[in-house]
């Protein structure tokens, strides 16, 4: 029996306006952020993005992130070999320091770096493979430089990289021995699709033409080009011949296949900000936007974010989030402390729940979605959310109790403080009044009813962060709140 799982949203690209139906509200307002973000508005946040436009509100979002600067350049940025004392620490104690200032970087930087692990998960590298700090630092620059960038010099930029070159073979790539990994991968996962509008002809001349980045003398130090070692002959490339070399392979590649460029890569950005199943009616949209726009970014994302679609009710809450995510949103939408040695903490989580940073399984990444979530993953998820709440309860008990107050104010009603904070964070809440009720009862814990029934509890009680804690700890199991 074969199961369809279908696109119920019926909302178009034009811009999102406010009605009855779809009103601006906190709940489209939180949707918006954790789709753009790691989530983690504030109450007095929220009522500010309330009195503001949305599609405004869009556009100051893609402007900040335009805006921002990259992280300042570390010292080992161009290491090589020789320039270390310490082989055994050294490298391995600058690759966490790196790892920890991006997770940093994300709860802080918003879409920027909500977009870098994205294209982090496109175009795909292996630390395991190229090991150098300062491969992964330029690498990881390049994430960051072109999120929102020229997708064309984006494509051009990654393939010369030193982590890209080591990865997918290019340093090997000359014209004695054409090696066809690269080319292969720069079609089927990078710009094309698998099998879409190119040969194995193509894949082979390809990797001629991109022969000669194999200039490497000391290890972890620059690989420039070598044209001794470019195969200078004519090569016929999607059905154009001439004596082609590197940047004529991606000039070829946006002249002669660029509406299948911009399929591809706008279904990507859809299935994974928007909905795991395509609304092709979209994607066209944004393909066509795409390139009329020479392949800029920005005018894609802003598109896609302010359109009545993505506000629609059944595309709120229909995405498994991953790994880092579900930490993020969580710790952000508390607005609890944390500190460098709990993200570290949080680092580890997400590599033994399958994301490790800087090494995703394969050269076709992470598959996301449902596959985040299994017997297995699905408890280490719980346990990640334990080691934050039992770590902050040990150490600042009251800040769960200002939580608490934050959210949902004075009130002494065990029932309306349980649906106020099960809705801060389940995108669409819970879908019965039984389930409302179970989580009641736990966040009810052990004080006896008559304190409630006679108004003696409220949220200054000296239980109440006990009961928040297990409350929040009931939350991250809930199946609803693995959803964004």
């Amino acid at each position: 029996m074969t199961t369809t799982v279908l696109n119920c949203d019926t909302g178009t690209i034009a811009p999102y306006v406010p009605s009855v139906d779809m009103p601006w509200d906190k709940k489209r307002v939180m949707h918006l952020y954790r789709r753009m973000t790691f989530g983690g508005l504030k109450p007095e946040q929220i009522e500010g993005a309330l009195v503001q436009d949305p599609g405004e509100l869009v556009d100051s979002l893609i402007d900040a992130a335009i805006a921002l600067p990259l992280p300042e350049q570390p010292e080992w940025a161009f290491w090589t070999i020789n320039d270390y004392t310490d082989l055994d620490n050294q490298p391995f104690q600058q690759i966490q320091s790196w790892i920890l200032k991006w997770l940093n970087d994300m709860l802080a930087n918003g879409f920027r770096d909500k977009l870098s692990l994205f294209w982090h998960n496109h175009f795909v590298t292996r630390l395991d493979t190229y090991g150098c700090p300062s491969y992964m630092y330029q690498y990881h620059k390049l994430l960051q430089q072109f999120a929102l960038g020229n997708f064309k010099d984006f494509v051009k930029e990654i393939g010369k990289t030193p982590a890209m070159l080591v990865f997918l073979n290019g340093l090997q790539n000359s014209n004695f021995e054409p090696n066809e990994n690269y080319g292969r991968e720069l079609y089927e996962l990078f710009t094309l699709g698998r099998d879409n509008g190119y040969t194995q002809t193509d894949v082979e001349q390809t990797a001629r033409a991109l022969t000669g980045w194999v200039g490497h003398v000391v290890d972890c130090g620059p690989i420039g080009f070598v044209p001794t070692f470019h195969d200078d002959g004519e090569k016929t490339i999607f059905g154009q011949t001439g004596n082609w070399g590197y940047d004529d392979v991606h000039d070829l590649l946006f002249e002669q296949r660029g509406a299948l460029v911009a399929q591809h890569i706008c279904k990507k950005i859809y299935r994974h900000f928007v909905n795991p199943v395509v609304n092709q009616d979209i994607v066209n949209e944004l393909a066509a936007t795409f390139q009329n726009n020479n392949f800029d970014l920005a005018p894609v994302y802003r598109q896609l974010f302010k359109s009545e679609h993505f506000f629609n009710d059944n595309i709120i809450g229909s995405i498994v989030k991953n790994p880092l995510e579900t930490m993020f949103t969580f710790i952000l939408e508390t607005g609890l402390p944390f500190n460098d040695d709990m993200l570290e903490v949080m680092g580890y989580f997400s590599t033994i729940l399958g994301q490790d940073l800087f090494n995703p399984v394969d050269v076709a990444g992470w598959q996301e979605d449902h596959d985040w979530v299994n017997s297995n993953t699905l408890t280490g998820r719980w346990q990640a959310t334990d080691f934050y709440l039992g770590t902050l309860f040990d150490n600042q008990e009251s800040v769960f109790q200002q939580f608490g107050l934050s959210l949902v104010g004075e009130s002494i009603d065990p029932y309306h403080v349980t649906q106020m904070i099960v809705d801060h964070f389940i995108p669409n809440g819970l879908q019965t009044q039984q389930a409302y009720d179970q989580a009641t009862i736990i966040f009810k814990w052990e004080v006896p009813q008559n304190y409630y029934e006679n108004g003696i509890w409220n949220m200054h009680f000296d239980t109440v962060p006990v009961q928040v804690v297990l409350l929040l700890q009931h939350i991250s199991r809930l199946p609803e709140f693995q959803l964004a």
